[in-house]
């Protein structure tokens, strides 16, 4: 039986500090790693020990198993949980830890070898009796052997990195004309994202659910599952929404995918926390997707459905223990609904955010949990991912947990940047998710128009809500203050209030306390009630409302009810080019790394064609012309490391004969 008695947790952000309070509660002393750019997180003060392990580039630090077992080997540590990312199914990591003598919180190296490999582990579910999707994940990867293979399987078919994940290197496949090519850009990718071009074939299943099992297995050969979550709610083959049960499986189904989960941990040999993914379709066949071999991002739900800590379970089972309980002792009660919380704006395709943490702020109920690893006045950087929280809530039934979560998710106050808060509620309120009809192909369906189902711009009455706040801070700081931008006492303000570039006139009459605010055609009567650093609680038109805000300069960031808006106060600012859509000049999109540089001075280009790619937050980003014209100049380089509208390249607009 291994002894523990210090735990080195391997991660960062929400994870790291979910893993510290468990170990704490169970009598363990935790170490937390840290980047340069994590300093100050809220993981490192959660930890009794800390110990930096690099500069914030994750293949500087979190990437670094040499860095992370110094750092155990610097505070004695006796075992690693590596949470989930990074390291945690890295299986020379795992093998590393076992030479130095270190408990690794997780499987053994050869069943992560095993299921890292979409090829081998399919061959070895197919060996187990496990279900699969037919296809083709023999070792000949020569292209006239994939294209004759997927002849035999036929169409729609899907194309898999065999050591892929998250969506990359997966290409969904209608005819054979398109085979070759998709062949071509998935090993591509596949390559470049996890350092094999190796590929497998599937029949394409069209509109699955996605349904997972988690799985428990020690060291005495016990194996259990504890339900299901399903996660079909996706995005880019990135989950969204994760709810416990499913509401598509029945006690039947729910034994004989539990059943085939467990057999799938038998035949590798497992130990500790699994997950085992299965695709069902609409006639209730599942099929084995994936296993992965860590802690899964959604594993509340099941903590919160079963009563049980998982990362307990975790520990215990790496102390050599038996598990805390037999298949026939795990029993599920009510719902459990998780979202997650990103950085990122939906009106932009989703693209990660950055900048700094204004307000954090979250409701404290009955049935809620927020898993988070942030903290007010705390940097958004580039090198993570961007998911800030996990907010999860549990109901005695579906719709009570649904209920709780969308309110808890209206009632968080996230500022600094922009987020997806507002898609998020959508998405709960949408009535084919509240019936418990959502497929792998919802937000395809549902959302494809609008995606974020998000305003564009704030309403004339938020804009008004907006200039009673820049009153009320000028009327605040007084005169001579670096907020006294304008004259309260005068008799109207007018304010020039921008929103992506965009100005709009706000004319705004102070007496005795209310305000009469013109925005075009449209008139506001607002009363202030209260006003503190965060809160402004106001009568509009005789509705006595709240709305949450922060400042930073003379840039507002406002939750009104109706979204999430930065608005500028741009008055007495000089007019000059945003550098954005019609401008020629291109600039960096947020703090990132330059990955590619296209043209070089002196080139022809037109508006809309991709002139840098920049890589934040996991992700590239191609920043395009705004501009047809000559390129007059390039101020960057591959590898550079850029910060948020930083001036990348400049060009000349072409002139007109007119």
């Amino acid at each position: 039986m291994s002894k523990i008695t210090k735990l080195l947790i391997a991660n960062r952000g929400e994870i790291a500090v979910r893993v510290i309070r468990t170990a704490r509660d169970m009598g363990y002393r935790t170490v937390a790693v840290y980047s340069e750019a994590d300093a100050n997180a809220l993981h490192v003060s959660e930890a009794d020990q800390a110990v930096c392990i690099g500069p914030a580039a994750v293949n500087e630090s979190y990437l670094v198993a040499d860095n992370i077992l110094k750092a155990a080997r610097l505070t004695g540590a006796d075992a690693i949980h590596p949470g989930y990312g990074f390291l945690s199914e890295n299986a020379d990591f795992s093998r590393a830890c076992e030479d130095a003598g270190i408990v690794f919180i997780g499987p053994r190296p050869d069943a992560i070898e095993l299921m890292g490999s979409k090829r081998l582990s399919k061959i070895a579910m197919i060996e187990a009796g496990v279900p699969c999707i037919p296809g083709y994940q023999d070792a000949d990867q020569s292209d006239d052997t994939l294209l004759a293979k997927a002849a035999d399987i036929g169409f729609p078919l899907m194309v898999k990195a065999s050591a892929g994940g998250g969506g990359r290197g997966m290409r969904l496949v209608f005819e054979a004309s398109e085979l070759a090519e998709q062949i071509r850009t998935a090993r591509s990718e596949a390559e470049s994202a996890f350092g094999s071009g190796e590929l497998i074939l599937e029949r394409a299943v069209l509109e699955p659910r996605h349904v997972e099992i988690q799985v428990f297995a020690d060291e005495h050969g016990n194996a259990a599952y504890l339900g299901e979550r399903d996660c079909s709610i996706q995005r880019r083959h990135q989950k969204v929404v994760e709810e416990a049960p499913s509401p598509f499986v029945d006690p039947q189904l729910r034994q004989r995918m539990g059943e085939a989960a467990v057999n799938a941990a038998k035949a590798c040999n497992y130990r500790g926390a699994g997950t085992v993914e299965f695709l069902v379709d609409k006639d209730k066949n599942f099929y084995f997707l994936e296993m992965n071999t860590r802690l899964q991002v959604e594993h509340p739900v099941t903590e919160l459905i079963t009563g049980q800590d998982l990362v307990a379970w975790q520990l215990k089972v790496a102390s050599g223990e038996q598990l805390p309980l037999t298949q026939d002792e795990v029993s599920l009660s009510g719902h459990a609904v998780e979202v997650r919380l990103y950085a990122e704006d939906p009106r932009n395709n989703f693209m990660p955010q950055t900048g700094t943490v204004r307000l954090w702020e979250y409701p404290e109920r009955a049935g809620l949990r927020m898993d988070h690893g942030i903290q007010q006045g705390q940097e958004v950087s580039p090198f993570y991912d961007p998911m800030i929280a996990k907010v999860i809530a549990y109901g005695s039934d579906r719709a009570e947990a649904i209920r709780r979560l969308a309110s808890a998710v209206q009632d968080t106050q996230l500022l600094g940047m922009n987020n997806n808060k507002l898609f998020l509620q959508n998405v709960l309120r949408h009535e084919v998710f509240a019936q418990g009809e959502a497929t792998t192909a919802f937000i395809e369906q549902h959302f494809s128009a609008d995606i974020s189902m998000d305003q564009k711009k704030p309403g004339e009455a938020t804009l008004a809500r907006a200039a009673l706040l820049f009153q009320a801070q000028a009327t605040a700081a007084g005169p001579g203050s670096d907020a006294s931008w304008h004259n309260p006492a005068a008799a109207a303000t007018t304010y020039q209030l921008a929103f992506d570039g965009q100005a709009q006139a706000i004319a705004i009459t102070e007496g005795n306390g209310s305000y009469e605010v013109a925005v075009e055609e449209e008139r506001h009567s607002l009363t202030l009630v209260a006003l503190s650093d965060s809160e402004c609680v106001y009568i509009d038109n005789g509705v006595r409302e709240s709305m949450r805000f922060a400042f930073a300069g003379h840039t507002l960031y406002l939750d009104d009810g109706t979204g999430h808006f930065i608005i500028e106060d741009v008055t007495y600012q000089p007019a000059a080019a945003a550098g954005g859509a019609g401008s020629g000049q291109l600039k960096a999109s947020m703090d990132g790394a330059i990955v590619d540089v296209l043209v070089t001075e002196g080139d022809t280009v037109e508006a809309g064609q991709t002139l840098v790619v920049l890589e934040a937050m996991k992700m590239e980003h191609a920043l395009k012309a705004g501009i047809s014209g000559i390129v007059t100049a390039i101020s960057c380089e591959t590898g550079q490391q850029v910060k948020s509208k930083q001036l990348l390249a400049t060009i000349e607009g072409e002139q007109s004969d007119d």
